[in-house]
């Protein structure tokens, strides 16, 4: 199917859906509709918009044809088809990124699995620093950020670090971090000033709901026990912790940070029902696009995506060769906007150029 008709087929769809909220339907069907036609509404605007100019461009291509056209009217005509071509160019671009395809995900709140790599305390240092930017990062875009479990190093950050981000459409801006972060600095122990080289491993996954994951109560087992660390001395009475096992698939999530073991138990399912989820969109991507996929927003954690160098102020994303000069305004999180805007743009631009290949 060609570009054009391509544009044409969106905007009968979009007749269809008009037609058919017009002539009204049932509560349900009458949503779905509204939540089609409003999706589709800022893609037929663009269209409408480049039709009106490449009708415009043909009606100065047909003046320019006819050899009666004066002088006068023909170089006002040439003029006007020269400023025009820019724009057809601009508006065909902002059609074809409109009409990609959306990850229904995006717009679903996740879960960010921070956990210390290579490098042993300083390691847990920087997974901390770099979940208070996640959280600075969070509160700006207006998301709520909720710990679900946590592991302190001995020398503070985490070696593990689990946290709820809600908002809208956050997995869209964040699937970009899942990967290695490295940092290289020189450790507030070390006494030579050496630089060392440390790297925390992080993971986004889009927060399921219970239609995406169906998880028979057969295939759970659920054990409590204990909860450590903070929490005084309610954590040594109860036992207000909770792991929950999946059978099928021998994943295991242990949850500690609220003192109700009823509210564990359901943050433990959210996590658990989370990450069946993701696992069964990777297998998908897998299967269908293997020999298209791209090391952005895979969460392939044996690569490393970003590195922080505290000694130059640099932070550098490597899949896409970006290096920014602003290291402390990255991790207060008023920057990490740039990194997330050009990773978003080459992603577009990679699913742009898969498009014009198929």
């Amino acid at each position: 199917m060609s570009f054009s008709a391509k544009l044409d087929a969106v905007l009968d769809r979009f007749a269809v859906l008009e037609a058919r909220m017009a002539a009204g339907s049932d509560g349900g069907d009458y949503v779905r509709l509204a939540r089609d036609h409003a999706e589709l509404e800022p893609v037929v605007a663009r269209i409408r918009t480049l039709k009106a100019a490449e009708a415009e461009r043909d009606g100065l291509d047909q003046l320019l044809a006819d050899p009666a056209t004066d002088p006068e009217m023909r170089a006002l005509a040439e003029a006007e088809r020269v400023d025009l071509a820019p724009r057809l160019a601009d508006l065909g671009r902002e059609v074809r990124l409109a009409m990609l395809p959306k990850d229904a995900a995006d717009a679903r709140s996740v879960i960010l699995e921070v956990r210390a790599g290579t490098g042993g305390d300083e390691a847990a240092l920087f997974a901390g620093d770099l979940i208070r930017m996640y959280e600075r990062f969070a509160a700006a875009n207006g998301w709520r950020v909720e710990v679900v479990s946590a592991s302190e190093g001995e020398k503070g950050g985490f070696k593990e670090i689990v946290a709820e981000i809600s908002g809208t459409g956050v997995y869209g801006r964040l699937k970009y971090e899942s990967g290695v972060h490295r940092v290289q600095r020189v450790p507030a122990t070390e006494s030579g000033g050496r630089i060392h080289t440390s790297a925390a491993t992080v993971a986004v996954l889009p927060e399921a709901e219970e239609v995406d994951v169906a998880i028979a109560d057969a295939d759970l087992v659920f054990d409590t026990f204990r909860a450590s660390g903070a929490g005084g001395q309610h954590v040594n009475k109860t036992d207000s912790a909770v792991r929950v096992t999946h059978l099928p698939t021998g994943l295991a999530v242990a949850v500690q940070e609220e003192r109700s073991q009823h509210q564990n138990r359901a943050k433990a399912l959210m996590l658990l029902r989370s990450r069946l989820y993701d696992i069964e969109r990777r297998r998908l991507d897998e299967a269908r696009a293997a020999d298209r996929r791209t090391q952005v927003g895979s969460g392939d954690r044996s690569e490393r995506i970003r590195t922080y160098n505290f000694g130059q102020g640099r932070v550098t994303d490597h899949r896409i060769d970006l290096t920014l000069y602003k290291l402390p305004q990255v991790l207060d999180g008023s920057a990490l906007d740039e990194i997330v805007d050009a990773l978003v743009t080459d992603h577009q631009l990679s699913q742009l150029a898969m498009e014009s290949e198929a």
